[in-house]
């Protein structure tokens, strides 16, 4: 029988904080949240690996680093409105809602919707829900978000999620920057207008939906 919790334990210790990731609320949640449950039975062998995993329907759930350096990136704190975009399975919606004050989850697939909830339920993440819908559109009808992020490869970000972004509000995800490179980037809006500041060299499965368009942000 595979011993889940020493193998969580092994990935705060040996991936996460060997590579700065200092955050403590943050690593509490690593340590917390049981990465296997949302993969696909198959892959649970993997689940800690620092490799992105098959979670169903051509998707995937980015590698623990990548996912932790952009929520330490995020900051989030207590008082946090979150909307995570293309949650799949939840993981990373149950992640935050270890920290912030109410975390929306939004997924496009239907199956992976309802498995998320049934999840998100059994780990009593109360404050936490999922709602299906496009991921390019985001959820206006929680927003503004003091968070958002998007735990996925994409071409650009669509001017519709970041006009759900709060003033002073942080955007976190992964840009595909062409030739097999991509990169983690923050997104900070002040005065209206979101800034971007590269954070980090990481990968992640692409997001479906967010290929580079004529009145997205690049």
């Amino acid at each position: 029988m595979i011993d889940f919790d020493r193998q969580r334990r092994n990935m705060v210790d040996c991936q996460l904080r060997t590579n700065k990731l200092t955050d403590r609320a943050l690593l509490a949640a690593f340590l917390e949240v049981p990465r296997e449950r949302f993969v696909d039975p198959a892959f649970q062998a993997v689940a800690y690996l620092d490799e992105d995993v098959p979670i169903g329907g051509g998707r995937g759930l980015a590698n623990p680093l990548a996912l932790a350096r952009l929520l330490q990136e995020l900051a989030i704190d207590g008082g946090d409105v979150v909307l995570d975009v293309g949650c799949g399975r939840g993981y990373s919606t149950a992640i935050m809602s270890r920290i912030a004050a109410t975390v929306v989850g939004l997924e496009s697939d239907a199956e992976l919707a309802r498995e998320a909830n049934a999840l998100l339920a059994g780990l009593s993440c109360d404050n936490a829900v999922i709602v299906e819908g496009p991921l390019a559109q985001g959820y206006a009808a929680q927003g503004p978000y003091d968070i958002i992020l998007i735990a996925g490869r994409v071409g650009a970000v669509p001017d519709a999620i970041l006009d759900q972004l709060a003033e002073g509000g942080r955007l976190a995800t992964v840009l595909d920057e062409g030739g097999g490179l991509s990169r983690g980037v923050l997104m900070t809006k002040r005065g209206g207008t979101a800034s971007r500041r590269i954070v980090c060299d990481v990968s992640a499965p692409p997001m479906p939906g967010f290929e580079r368009q004529m009145g997205f942000v690049f």
